[in-house]
Order: C-alpha cells, then structure tokens, then sequence
C-alpha cells in the first residue's frame, strides 16, 4: 500500500514561491546577509544624517532606492553619505551603542546555521563602521561593505575607496556571493541570500535560496520565501536544523 508523502502547511506570515519545505539546513554551505534592515533595525545611514539634521532629506534617498525607484545605487550612496560631510564620527558609536539592534531571530538564525556548519557572509551596502562590530558580534565569516571617509574626527561626505572595488552595491553583493561560494568550495545553488531591498535581488537571484525579510514589495515578489511576519528565525520553520 502506497503512503502519501506529508503536505507542508505554510505557516501564516509567510509566503513560499517555487520551494517545497521542509528543506534541510545543512544541505546549504553558505548564508548571505544584508545587514541594513534585514540583520539590524534601522537604516544606518538614515540614523547618521540625523545628527546633521537631515534625516528626512536621507531617508527618502533611501527608501527609493530600496524599492527599486532609482536605478543607479551607487549615484544615490554617494548623494546621501555627501549630506553627510562634517558629522562627528562620535555620532557613528551613538547610532550604534543606541539606536542599532539585531532583528529578532537574527542570533537565533545564525547559531542554527553555524551549528548546521553554513558559513556566513554580511555583505551591505551600508559601512564597515557598522558590519565590522556585527561581524565580531555575531562571529561571522566573510564582510564586505563601503567605508566612510574620515578626516579630523569628521565625516569628509565621501566613501574611501578600498582594496577589492568601488562601492558595494547589488552587482557588487551578487559578486561577492559567488566569490564567496567559489572560496569555500559550493555552488550558488548551495547558499541562502537573505534581504529586503532592491539592490538585494542581483545576490538572491544567485542563491539556491532567496528569502525576503519585511522586504520591499519588488522584493517580496521575487524571493522563494517571503517572512512578513515575525522574526528572522522563522525561516528555519522552512529550512530546517
């Protein structure tokens, strides 16, 4: 007598396109985080430009560029972090020590893929100043990420450009993502690539598994699984340890 192979029922506040959970974690080698808005709460550039009382002006730089509506990100970093000129770095350590925090199911996410064996990679188009403390924070393998410049304990308004490239922006993230996959040996279709804005999609478009955290609805609409409720953990009732 045949017996039905079990139906996965899709746990409300997520939305699955073209998987079939339960997948198993360790039969993935690698993980790839945003970090703005995806690992962390905040925009960090956002929460920058408020010490120059330009928050507003920054922000809805930012929030078009997330949502796909201007095509060149890099042109659109360059205005933003340009607002930026004259900021104390003092207001860097502030935004971090007390605006910045994890998302929720963000530690309980990366234990469960460190454990499973995944590396991990934090790659944003946000600041070292920012992806180095998480990085140490949550011991991961690989960053990559654009640098502000500094002169007399100010921002310039200009990003230093650095060894591997110029800023890190989604061809850029999707580079990395395959540059990392070749480094630890595994095919894309082996790495999970986690985000929530436009300039996420050229990496998620990469990965064996694109996952969309309280993304854009550009986003939402492409990842294999959409978390729209809840934390980050919550892939793992997907993908599971």
């Amino acid at each position: 007598m045949s017996t039905a192979a079990p139906t996965f029922a899709v746990p409300r506040g997520l939305t699955l396109r073209n998987v079939t959970p339960p997948l198993a974690l360790a039969a993935f080698k690698l993980i790839a985080f945003d970090m703005d808005s995806t690992l962390i709460n905040i925009e960090c550039v956002d929460e920058i430009a408020d010490a120059a009382g330009r928050k507003a002006e920054v922000a809805a730089i930012t929030e078009a560029a997330m949502r796909g509506e201007i095509a060149d990100y890099k042109e659109s970093l360059r205005r933003r972090v340009a607002l930026l000129e004259g900021v104390p770095v003092s207001a860097l350590e502030a935004v971090y020590s007390q605006r910045l925090q994890l998302n929720p199911g963000a530690e309980l996410l990366v234990d469960a893929c460190q454990r499973a064996g995944l590396k991990t990679l934090l790659v944003s188009g946000g600041f070292t100043f920012f992806t180095d403390r998480i990085r140490d924070r949550l011991q991961l393998d690989f960053t990559r990420s654009n640098e502000l410049g500094v002169a007399n304990g100010q921002l310039t308004g200009r990003m230093v450009d650095q060894l591997w490239g110029d800023i890190c922006d989604g061809d850029e993230k999707r580079r990395m993502l395959l540059e990392t996959c070749a480094r630890i040996g595994c095919m894309p279709r082996e790495a999970i690539a986690v985000g929530d804005g436009a300039n996420d999609l050229p990496m998620m478009s990469e990965a064996g598994l694109s996952v969309a955290y309280h993304a854009k609805p550009k986003v939402r609409e492409q990842a294999m699984v959409s978390i729209e409720s809840g934390g980050l953990d919550r892939l793992l009732e997907v993908v599971r340890p």
